[in-house]
């Protein structure tokens, strides 16, 4: 059990290292862009990822509309080879999420829960990866609720429209 924990803190940690490397990405790595969608590529290691930024973001305390400052709002689906990481969902919120909590991802009639480190929310496993793309092609929108520390409410939401053609250049650029 302990050493089942621990692999899960080591890539927890080095998937936040993989994310925030994604956050600071220049136009330079940029490869292709669909749409709301772009697929990027760093090549030491290899490593490509679809990004987008939220269409609409809403922040709440107290059922009341609040302005915060967040950081960069940012949705993630990366590939590294080297790692044997193949599709992996991610979301980071510009802000660090409350202890403990999850966040929230609908996409039409699905929804699914994401754990939080941080400022960042990954799905539990490959599976449920693999489920999210899926209805992240099928979806026109995927709204993601979380909450901060703070505990302010933040809802965001990105559109879906070019993810499929994102993910398939991704995708085709980190094949082994």
């Amino acid at each position: 059990m302990a050493n089942s924990l621990l692999c899960g803190l080591g890539g927890a940690i080095l998937a936040i290292s993989a994310v925030a490397a994604q956050a600071q990405s220049t136009s330079e790595n940029r490869v292709a862009s669909e749409r709301a969608w772009s697929v990027f590529v760093d090549n030491d290691p290899t490593e490509c990822w679809v990004v987008s930024v939220p269409t609409e973001t809403v922040n709440t305390r107290g059922g009341r509309q609040v302005a915060v400052n967040r950081s960069e709002i940012q949705m993630f689906v990366s590939y590294r080879p080297a790692s044997n990481v193949a599709g992996e969902v991610s979301f980071t919120g510009g802000y660090p999420f409350a202890e403990n909590s999850t966040v929230q991802l609908a996409i039409g009639d699905s929804s699914f829960d994401l754990f939080t480190t941080g400022e960042n929310a990954w799905a539990a496993t490959t599976a449920d990866d693999r489920s999210i793309a899926t209805a992240m092609k099928r979806g026109t929108e995927a709204v993601i609720t979380g909450r901060s520390s703070r505990g302010t409410t933040t809802r965001d939401t990105f559109s879906l429209f070019g993810f499929t053609a994102a993910l398939e250049e991704a995708e085709s650029r980190c094949t082994n």
